[in-house]
């Protein structure tokens, strides 16, 4: 084909009307691209790259509405049987005054129950003297230890002097607490998350007037939190015939902690 009648090929009025399609349809191509990918910017699967982050640490102090009160009742003698009954013996006992201060059932719980050998081992060291091996020989069991450890959560925070005095005075061994603190230890929490929720907003809108940019769309949150409980330890133990004075054990408060990291998109 010579160059005269390629000539006359785009001259033709027909080529030249499907070239011009061919290209709006390119055009029209390219810019719905363009239009898709300003669409998608920003959202799921697209994080945004202009963000600032803030930190909050919050604070809440509340006063207790329970106290948790703990004792062990345990006894050793010669048969697991006779150790058994004299610990179920002394441990109703202690239940039984439980219950005459108006505890409900639904607040005491057994936290352990346990059978221990005693044991008895040959060769035993004397002080002064060269010491052989001293677990050389076999161990006799001289008796068995039986213990189980009560928990009781009281309510009435008035009554809690009361009760240590009283639990003192049947000879329970170990007894520890009270711990003060909230039945729902999530309110707690959740009021000092609010604080630090707070305390995060209000810098990140005084960040953004010092930076000069406008705050978006959280996205990203995070957050950490942990109460501090002083439980005030009381510890008793001895003989039923301890003339225990009832103590004054105050509540206190309870203090809770929550930190949080909230990244905003800024523009």
């Amino acid at each position: 084909m010579n160059n005269n009648a390629l000539f006359d090929v785009f001259d033709n009025g027909i080529v030249r009307i499907a070239l011009i399609g061919v290209l709006s349809i390119l055009a029209l191509f390219l810019l719905s691209q363009t239009i898709i990918t300003a669409g998608n910017f920003g959202r799921p699967g697209n994080p945004a790259t202009d963000t600032i982050t803030v930190q909050g640490t919050g604070q809440a102090t509340l006063p207790p509405d329970v106290a948790r009160v703990s004792f062990t009742v345990q006894n050793t003698a010669t048969t697991v049987a006779a150790a058994q009954e004299a610990t179920t013996k002394q441990t109703n006992e202690a239940l039984n005054f439980v219950k005459e201060q108006g505890i409900a059932e639904k607040d005491v719980k057994t936290l352990s129950y346990n059978i221990s050998p005693q044991y008895s081992y040959p060769n035993p060291c004397t002080r002064g003297e060269l010491c052989p091996d001293y677990y050389s020989g076999t161990p006799k069991i001289t008796g068995y230890q039986v213990s189980e450890s009560i928990q009781v959560t009281m309510r009435d925070l008035t009554a809690v002097g009361a009760m240590l005095g009283g639990l003192g005075k049947l000879g329970v061994q170990n007894v520890n607490g009270p711990d003060f603190g909230l039945d729902d230890s999530t309110a707690g929490y959740n009021a000092a998350r609010v604080d630090a929720i707070n305390k995060a907003k209000t810098q990140a809108q005084s960040l953004s007037k010092q930076l000069g940019v406008r705050l978006g769309k959280i996205v990203n949150f995070s957050e950490s939190s942990g109460g501090y409980s002083y439980p005030m330890m009381y510890g008793l133990g001895g003989a039923a015939e301890s003339k225990s004075a009832t103590p004054d054990v105050p509540a206190g408060e309870n203090t809770y902690n929550a930190s949080v990291s909230i990244t905003y998109e800024i523009r």
